[in-house]
């Protein structure tokens, strides 16, 4: 399963607001101005900066 157009349409990188891209396969969210990626687990996107990897 993964995470629905219209949720992907609201959710933006919490540090700069910036558009995220979804990547499935490795389950997670990048920003690429910020160059970090959100985990995602469950389907459920971890937007929290402090668990945030980067890319």
């Amino acid at each position: 399963m993964s995470l629905s157009p219209e949720l992907l349409a609201l959710l933006v990188c919490p540090r700069c607001k910036g558009p995220l891209e979804y990547d499935e396969a490795a389950a997670r969210l990048a920003c690429a101005a910020c160059s970090l990626a959100y985990p995602v687990r469950d389907d459920i996107p971890i937007m929290l900066i402090d668990e945030a990897t980067p890319l």
